[in-house]
């Protein structure tokens, strides 16, 4: 029997909860993740799906008045600019299914982009008369600050793993079995730049360490060759000789395990970050991601080349990047206040 891949696994996942939405959908829109399905992940069609339901779920109460799954493809034609309008601004903050729920303008954007794409779709295909989604503009992005974590806020981040002083005893007998395995995911993190999804579904075999390298499936599913250094190998080396004493099922071939002895899970490995990520900086919220920022930075200061931040942490767009540069350009202002003499000072 062959054996499911992380990847696989978390493909399927997606299409389960996928179509747990789509029940409550009518049937055109079935054909609308048919037709995309070559051209997205699983994830993307998941996370559409959830979209397409909220705002099916919002002109069924407050346009049509009738149930989601009943709303046809004459009903979506008579929706106007106005009832888009209106839908980004419920969003703002909104109840369903007993829970209460707030976007932000980038919360608004991607809902959009989901409703944008599903009428192209049905425009496209002559499904529909008029494209309203087009007409609607994206609500303006405002810039945040990149958290990252400073210099010495890294080895603070670092010493906390090593010896959690602020711990309660009983935090520190579960710090004596995860030690190598936390101390491994955020060297990891902070020596590579990789996502928290990619780092959970890296095996044994994805690393090679006669070349300091290891395989990774990036966002899409393509495979891109990345390499530590010597400081991260020997953190590496160090977890996965606590990992071979592990009683764990033979078939078992994730690189991180969790105290269940199976691979470790994306919200454990959030979780983690955020526990010594306190002690170490307690008034940043730094999260896996920003460990990413951490390294882009830094990787950007050392070659000064933006195309290959870029390439290393899997950017499609070098735009995305230019958020690292940014963050270099202001150190960059701040080390030349003094550079300006006045005067005969």
């Amino acid at each position: 029997m062959e054996k499911v891949s992380f990847y696989q696994k978390r493909d399927l996942n997606n299409r389960i909860k996928m179509s747990k939405y789509l029940e409550l959908l009518p049937d055109y829109c079935l054909d609308y993740f048919i037709g995309i399905e070559n051209n997205t992940s699983s994830l993307t069609r998941y996370n559409y799906a959830m979209d397409l339901y909220v705002f099916f779920n919002y002109i069924s109460n407050y346009v049509f008045h009738k149930k989601e799954n009943l709303i046809n493809l004459t009903d979506l034609d008579n929706l106007k600019s106005k009832n888009i309008e209106q839908y980004l601004s419920y969003l703002t903050y909104y109840q369903l299914d007993n829970k209460y729920y707030k976007n932000d303008e980038k919360g608004k954007a991607r809902k959009l982009a989901s409703l944008r794409s599903f009428f192209k779709y049905l425009f496209n295909h002559d499904l529909i008369k008029a494209n309203v989604a087009s007409k609607i503009d994206t609500p303006k992005l405002h810039n945040k600050e990149i958290v990252r974590l400073e210099q010495d806020e890294v080895t603070r981040l670092l010493n906390a793993v090593e010896s959690p002083s602020e711990f309660t005893n009983r935090q520190k007998e579960y710090n004596k079995n995860t030690f190598e395995r936390d101390n491994a995911i955020i060297t990891l993190f902070l020596g590579t730049g990789i996502r928290i999804s990619e780092l959970v579904g890296l095996n044994l075999e994805s690393f090679d360490f006669t070349q300091n390298a290891f395989l990774v499936t990036r966002k899409g599913g393509n495979q891109t060759m990345l390499y530590f250094s010597n400081e991260v190998a020997m953190v590496l080396k160090t977890w996965l000789e606590k990992r071979a004493t592990l009683p764990l099922d033979k078939n078992e071939n994730a690189m991180f395990i969790s105290l269940q002895n199976k691979r470790i899970s994306i919200r454990a490995v959030e979780n983690l970050v955020k526990k010594f990520a306190q002690i170490a900086s307690p008034l940043k919220k730094i999260s896996p991601h920003k460990l990413r920022s951490t390294f882009g930075t830094n990787l950007y200061k050392e070659t000064r080349d933006i195309y290959i931040v870029a390439d290393v942490l899997g950017h499609k767009d070098v735009n995305t990047t230019r958020k690292h540069y940014a963050a270099i350009s202001e150190d960059m202002r701040k080390s030349v206040a003094e550079k300006v003499k006045l005067g005969n000072s």
